[in-house]
């Protein structure tokens, strides 16, 4: 253990001593680890690490190594700390988070030090049933409320990670090229709406925390956060955790779901927000932003799951009106 990140753990949780016992996870692309340590005579049994190694590796599972790539993740942990340092204190129960204990820089490490979720929040899904799939969105809901028209200051400009500007190699790799002509319009369509908030970026159904009764969440991950249409992250959430026939069935259901509670998150907020046009905007945009994402994939993955039917059927018809 870095001998200055362990005096820094040890000061900023008000430690005696401290042992990492458990690797949560690998960061993507051999960049670091997460980790969760013990704590002794400290009011918390413990916390999670995220220690982040800034030297360029070659360990991306799809090839994506590039300079490009390595700065666009150099970038993305810069936002990430930013996030916990200025804009994580302002969510609310109903968007909860992992409280920020501190972080440490060292020429090229990184280590952000965060509350240990597991306590509340144990359970981590890879299926979930509709009343789950509810309790994201309410997540979602309130979290863009609490953000709803906010600068996202130190943030992305643009939130997602698959933002058209930020991935340049992946649009070249495109073979639709129909999709490869109005990729540009899709974009603009999704960053000139009126009503844009904070997106978190990544909202896949990984980076949510379940409680035991699966009744709340709380959500990690947030390299990926900046300014944007909420439907970006409703979209991405979706395909993350419905199949190609679920979507066909019960998107229209949840999204009436998801504006119901964004409605309650604004009038919680006092936010002075015309919801009727809110809503019949952000409804234009979800196909828009369904396609956007798929436009990213068959750049970077055409044989991925998330290109099915009701991808491709959506882009098509979406396409079509451009």
């Amino acid at each position: 253990m870095n001998p200055d990140f362990k005096d820094y753990l040890l000061k900023v949780t008000d430690s005696a001593e401290c042992k990492e016992v458990e690797i949560i996870q690998s960061l993507w692309s051999g960049y670091g680890k997460i980790s969760r340590y013990a704590l002794q005579d400290s009011p918390l049994d413990a916390v999670v690490v995220k220690h982040i190694s800034l030297n360029k590796t070659d360990e991306h599972p799809r090839g994506w190594n590039t300079d490009l790539s390595h700065q666009r993740k150099v970038k993305s942990y810069e936002v990430e700390i930013r996030w916990y340092q200025q804009w994580n204190q302002h969510c609310n129960a109903s968007s909860k988070t992992a409280k920020f204990l501190g972080s440490l820089s060292q020429e090229r490490e990184q280590w952000i030090i965060l509350e240990d979720l597991d306590a509340q929040f144990p359970v981590r899904k890879q299926h979930v049933a509709l009343s789950e799939v509810q309790t994201c969105l309410q997540w979602l809901a309130n979290f863009h409320g609490t953000f709803m028209s906010k600068e996202p200051k130190g943030l992305w400009e643009i939130g997602t990670y698959w933002h058209l500007a930020t991935r340049p190699e992946e649009f070249e790799k495109i073979e639709h090229q129909e999709l490869k002509q109005k990729a540009h319009k899709l974009d603009e369509l999704l960053t000139s709406c009126t009503y844009q908030t904070i997106v978190h970026g990544d909202a896949k159904l990984a980076n949510f925390c379940f409680s035991e009764s699966g009744e709340n969440v709380a959500a990690v991950d947030f390299q990926y956060v900046g300014g944007g249409c909420g439907m970006k992250d409703v979209a991405y959430l979706f395909g993350s955790c419905l199949s190609s026939d679920e979507c066909e069935t019960l998107n229209e259901a949840l999204l009436d779901f998801y504006f119901s509670e964004l409605e309650k998150a604004l009038k919680n907020a006092n936010r002075d927000i015309e919801f009727k046009l809110l809503e019949q905007e952000w409804r234009t945009m979800f196909p828009i932003a369904w396609t956007d994402f798929t436009r990213f994939l068959l750049g970077w993955m055409p044989a991925h799951q998330k290109v099915n039917s009701y991808s491709l059927n959506m882009m098509q018809s979406v396409l079509l009106k451009l």
